[in-house]
């Protein structure tokens, strides 16, 4: 959901070895858009077979995550279910905002223009129903759990990890921690360097927050978080409330503490174009479910199968990273939960 607390919250730097042997559970949607947007040729356009077809999405699954499993991690990917009907305006905004994107490609394609193709390219891709297959197909060949959520995926991933089935949320995202999540791990699924002009690179550390420092350090209970969260912006309220970012709103809910004082003001000066309410019991409860993670066999023929002879993915760099996937598999299985 993008809710912008990045400024607020407290995290720290996590190194790989303090996550030996945890389960995460990734939110699927919001990894693979990653994967969709970053994995790209010079020209912005995504990684495709012979047929055109879009693969980035599964390049991004089988080498990051073989990465992550070989540092011992186990990983769980949560995909969303059904969504609440007030996240409708965010998916039209989103859509006009693809819309507009491809148009951009279109005329940087046709002007030759090599900058613009690359900046429009990454906004543009979707991810629909057939991609959303294919990713569920290779992680469950690849021994990942996956898991159907009934509504939001972050927000079952966090259910998961305050029910002992995961240690951590990955995301990039903060709705596990307005939700309640105990710990919310960011950067986990990017690469691991980013290019800075000059050709430089810099290291993107794995940082790990944790909901009580969260709590502790902006002097909010639970209610208060989550009417900071309404206050700066949803998914089920897109941008919040005008005039209100988020140093403001920290303030607005320290003052007026309660959610009724907190919006009523708010309300009276008919400034809430949404139902506070609603939003509110989204996050207060969520549409979860209680699972028993379980994680499927390691099956290579199939990976085989999907890489090598359909993509067009380069066999002999599939067939090294298998043996690095056997490894990681194998030591995987030896560790307990945590």
């Amino acid at each position: 959901m993008g809710l912008q607390l990045g400024d607020l919250v407290p995290r720290k730097a996590v190194e790989f070895k303090d996550l030996n042997g945890k389960v995460v559970a990734v939110d699927a949607f919001n990894a693979i858009y990653q994967f969709l947007s970053s994995i790209r040729q010079p020209d912005g356009t995504p990684l495709m077979d012979n047929n055109g077809k879009t693969t980035s999405h599964l390049s991004g699954l089988f080498y990051r995550n073989i990465s992550l499993m070989a540092e011992g991690l186990k990983l769980v990917y949560v995909f969303d279910g059904e969504y609440h009907e007030l996240k409708g305006k965010t998916h039209e905004k989103r859509k006009e905002s693809r819309d507009k994107m491809a148009e951009g490609f279109k005329t940087a394609l046709e002007e030759e223009d090599l900058e613009g193709m690359s900046k429009y390219a990454r906004s543009s891709e979707r991810l629909d129903a057939e991609k959303v297959a294919e990713s569920k197909e290779l992680l469950e060949a690849m021994g990942i759990a996956v898991v159907e959520a009934p509504g939001e995926g972050e927000m079952q991933a966090a259910h998961l990890v305050n029910i002992g089935e995961a240690y951590a949320v990955g995301s990039q995202d903060y709705d596990a921690v307005a939700v309640g999540g105990k710990r919310l791990i960011q950067n986990l699924t990017l690469s691991r360097k980013r290019k800075l002009p000059g050709g430089s690179f810099v290291y993107i550390s794995p940082e790990i927050l944790e909901y009580e420092k969260v709590l502790g350090s902006l002097e909010l209970d639970r209610d208060q978080l989550i009417c900071l969260a309404i206050l700066v912006g949803t998914d089920f309220n897109p941008g919040g409330v005008t005039g209100i970012g988020p140093k403001k709103a920290l303030t607005l809910v320290r003052t007026k503490k309660y959610p009724v004082a907190i919006f009523g003001e708010l309300e009276e000066e008919g400034r809430l174009d949404f139902d506070w309410k609603e939003v509110f019991e989204i996050f207060k409860k969520p549409n979860v479910k209680d699972v028993k993670v379980s994680f499927p066999k390691l099956d290579e023929e199939k990976i085989k199968e999907i890489l090598v002879e359909w993509p067009d993915f380069s066999e002999d760099r599939v067939y090294n990273q298998l043996e690095k996937l056997r490894g990681a598999k194998r030591k995987g299985d030896q560790q307990t939960l945590f």
